[in-house]
């Protein structure tokens, strides 16, 4: 990236205030801004936070993280790193393969990013119970207290057969689709639940038409092309 590229990507964040940035850095006082490139706002440093589970089990871990936050937020999901080695890359921890924190499958983490879209919300929602689970892990040597999924396209898959009401992966793919796909068009193609009807005339459609309003066709089209890529 040339010089005058980095500028205009410092500029462009400084310029650029997110939802919820305020909150963020006043919560957790050891991370800052770093410098960014284009379409992104950056943080990093020590992520310090104290979490209980409903078991009542008390966490308190600080962890070196980086976070990315496309300008787009929160129409895009954030990404994050964590710089110290303390989460075991051994495929057991839920580290992705660009070695991002796997926080969840994509529309579930989109999800709960629209319900509280803002960069505080974020941490409190899907980085900290993250952290939570993985600390624990580490400790422990148990599974996530939490649950979790198979790594990759299974985990994704298995999810999605849950948010969505469905079965295997083909119905899945298929809802997927209609998601990256005019509603006008989807909903005159047969129902992904093989119903045998439209999916404008099954009840799904409830369903798709809410996972519509969370990401353009394009976010969709995209995770339908590789579901289990990290978004």
């Amino acid at each position: 990236m040339s010089a005058a590229l980095r500028l205009r990507g410092q500029q462009n964040q400084m310029k650029h205030e997110l939802p919820g940035t305020n909150e963020f850095l006043r919560d957790y006082p050891g991370m800052s801004r770093a410098p960014a490139g284009l379409g992104e706002v950056v943080f990093k440093g020590d992520f310090d936070f104290t979490a209980t589970y409903r078991d009542g089990v008390e966490i308190t871990e600080s962890y070196a993280l980086k976070i990315s936050v496309p300008l787009s937020f929160p129409n895009a999901i954030p990404k994050v790193w964590e710089l110290g080695d303390k989460i075991p890359n051994d495929g057991r921890h839920h580290l992705n393969p660009n070695k991002t924190l796997c926080l969840g499958a994509p529309i579930h983490v989109l999800k709960k990013v629209k319900e509280s879209p803002t960069v505080v919300g974020f941490a409190e929602n899907c980085i900290v119970p993250f952290l939570y689970a993985v600390s624990r892990k580490i400790r422990d040597g148990k599974d996530f207290v939490m649950g979790e999924l198979e790594h990759g396209e299974p985990g994704v898959i298995q999810d999605y057969e849950r948010l969505f009401g469905i079965t295997g992966r083909d119905q899945v793919l298929r809802v997927l689709e209609s998601l990256s796909l005019k509603k006008r068009i989807a909903n005159k193609r047969p129902c992904p639940c093989n119903c045998g009807l439209r999916l404008g005339k099954c009840s799904i459609r409830h369903t798709v038409n809410y996972y519509r309003r969370l990401a353009p066709r394009s976010w969709f089209r995209k995770h339908f092309q590789k579901p289990g890529a990290a978004m």
